[in-house]
């Protein structure tokens, strides 16, 4: 599978990972790979590049210093062990999703159409989004989409959905649009669709997203050289919160193994917000392995 996603911050990123001749690097996160694409550029003519993607359908680079391993980034080390006997100088992590791959996927990431409830980044996840809709208890299904949506109405639309599947299992995104728009109308005023922040909330909670960032974290600390460096891109604040405490718990005191290099996030500018407006809510943060 192609993508047209355009890599968010890319300046940015080659500024503070800063990537030079011959080192080595990893991206965690290919899925266009735009990210993957410049810095091998800069890391030429021997520099190797390690790409990871958990999308089965994704395409690799046609470089010969270039590796794409279909996996979880959750399982960094064990890649890295199995693929990768080098050094490693930098470290990217980009948690956006190639929305246009996403939404050709027909696994129902996108509430657009009429695909099976599935959102599954990888086929061997044991749990799709219909199973926690089916199978899950009022209270856990209230959590995911309070805790990893925000939803507003969160109570009520947990308790339409156990009516509804007493009648009917869910199957597929127009069943649960549907609802969704019977507890949340849609209202003229309104800049995003009711059902957003609801697909949002079952994909983290399908792909365990939050889990694995927090997990991964320490593993690419642990991989990096001394002076090498870890750049994370998050697009909404649980990721965000997730990175800023990980890089301040260990980036402060006696026994701190990091360097922050971005004491702020940064952000896009605004001719590059113009130009893709997924970028909009990127927020980049990067640290040094001391």
């Amino acid at each position: 599978m192609t993508t047209v996603h355009k890599p968010v911050l890319i300046k940015e990123v080659l500024q503070y990972l800063d990537p030079q001749s011959n080192q080595n690097f990893i991206d965690c996160t290919f899925g266009g790979g735009g990210h993957s694409s410049a810095i091998l550029e800069k890391i030429s003519p021997n520099g190797q590049l390690l790409a990871i993607d958990a999308n089965e359908q994704i395409k690799g680079l046609d470089n010969s210093n270039f590796k794409l391993i279909t996996d979880n980034f959750v399982n960094l080390k064990q890649i890295v062990k199995a693929h990768f006997n080098n050094d490693v100088s930098g470290i990217l992590l980009d948690l956006g999703l190639s929305s246009d791959q996403l939404e050709k996927s027909n696994k129902g990431f996108s509430f657009q159409g009429d695909e099976p409830l599935d959102m599954r980044f990888n086929k061997d996840q044991e749990w799709t989004a219909a199973d926690i809709l089916n199978y899950y208890s009022l209270e856990d299904i209230y959590d995911v989409l309070k805790d990893y949506g925000d939803y507003p109405r969160a109570r009520h639309l947990s308790e339409r959905i156990l009516k509804q599947r007493k009648l009917k299992k869910f199957k597929n995104t127009s069943e649960l649009v549907d609802l969704v728009l019977e507890v949340s109308p849609r209202r003229w005023k309104d800049k995003t669709h009711p059902a957003t922040k609801v697909f949002q909330a079952l994909r983290i909670a399908v792909n365990r997203e939050l889990g694995n960032l927090e997990d991964v974290l320490p593993q690419a600390i642990d991989i990096l050289v001394s002076g090498g460096r870890l750049a994370v891109i998050s697009f909404h604040s649980l990721e965000d919160r997730i990175v800023k405490r990980y890089f301040r718990d260990n980036g402060r005191g006696e026994d701190k193994i990091l360097n922050i290099l971005t004491k702020k996030p940064i952000i896009p500018t605004e001719a590059e917000i113009k130009e893709n407006p997924r970028s909009r809510s990127a927020k980049l943060r990067v640290i040094q392995k001391i």
